[in-house]
């Protein structure tokens, strides 16, 4: 995992300002917790998601889950993915939950880099399968 500023690459910090731009979009009436994440395609595209709460709980939606939701709605193939930030108004760099690991093991490859923040400019780089070791995968499905 990277932890020193200068190896961040320009397209990471820019995708990493892409999330902060992504989480003032965040609909967040309960917590008032933004989160945001930008994803980059194969192609060069950025996705945008923001965590989108609801009075019900269950149904909220996390940053990392409607970027690439998103993305797949928009015609892109799983596995396609170059890179995601996340970023949250955290004391450190903030990290994808449990769910949203699990699916980016579904639709991102396992060395695609996660690259967490937060607002104060912390950061931190790890790639999918470091996120979810021993994930559980389509792999681990038998066939009938």
């Amino acid at each position: 995992m990277a932890s020193n500023p200068n190896q961040l690459t320009p397209v990471w910090e820019q995708l990493q300002k892409q999330a902060v731009e992504a989480a003032s979009r965040a609909y967040v009436p309960y917590s008032n917790f933004r989160v945001g994440a930008a994803l980059l395609d194969a192609e060069g595209g950025v996705h945008f998601g923001c965590n989108v709460e609801n009075a019900a709980y269950s149904p909220t939606n996390c940053a990392e889950r409607t970027a690439l939701f998103r993305a797949i709605a928009d015609g892109h193939q799983a596995g396609s993915f170059e890179a995601i930030a996340v970023v949250g108004d955290t004391d450190g760099p903030i990290t994808p939950c449990g769910v949203c690991r699990q699916v980016l093991v579904e639709l991102c490859p396992p060395d695609m880099p996660v690259i967490m923040s937060n607002m104060k400019g912390d950061w931190r780089v790890a790639t999918v399968a470091e996120l979810l070791p021993g994930a559980f995968s389509s792999n681990d499905l038998t066939k009938a």
